[in-house]
């Protein structure tokens, strides 16, 4: 059973975070913009208003403010050099690997649906699968136990 993607108007706060905080991040990496600038331009777009700004907050000053730490993170389960991902996987790997360290109260399945879906809405054409594929290569380094438990009762694959 696939499903479409859920209409703008069906998201979640968080989800809607997610997004802004990803356009936002995208900027970062591009234009090399400061988070306060980028921030002010975000927070005039349309629909900012139905966004968690809070987890925005969280996401897009925690994602710059970490960069080294999550780009240390993410480097090694990459197989080719971090300047070569597009600024949208990039992101969206900062996003995930970000969520996977500070917020706990979302499930590490949770974390990467979301980043898969966001790679899908704004990547090309298969950087999900990448997504997919680094972020489930950290989630048992920094989520070890809640993976293990959800592995164990079959939630998970091994």
């Amino acid at each position: 059973m696939t499903t479409a993607p859920r209409k703008t108007s069906q998201k979640a706060p968080r989800s809607r975070a997610r997004e802004f905080a990803l356009q936002a991040l995208y900027q970062h990496l591009v234009g090399r913009q400061s988070a306060e600038s980028i921030d002010a331009f975000t927070r005039g777009l349309s629909g900012f208003h139905k966004a968690d700004s809070v987890h925005y907050d969280a996401l897009l000053h925690g994602c710059i403010k970490e960069a080294e730490e999550l780009d240390a993170l993410i480097k090694p389960l990459l197989d080719r050099k971090l300047e070569e991902l597009s600024p949208i996987e990039h992101a969206v790997m900062w996003i995930g690997a970000y969520e996977f360290l500070h917020a706990p109260d979302v499930p590490w399945r949770v974390v990467l649906n979301e980043c898969i879906e966001l790679a899908k809405e704004f990547g090309g054409t298969d950087g999900h699968k990448y997504v997919n594929g680094v972020l489930n290569g950290l989630a048992p380094k920094l989520r070890p136990l809640e993976v293990e438990a959800d592995r164990a009762s079959g939630k998970a694959r091994p």
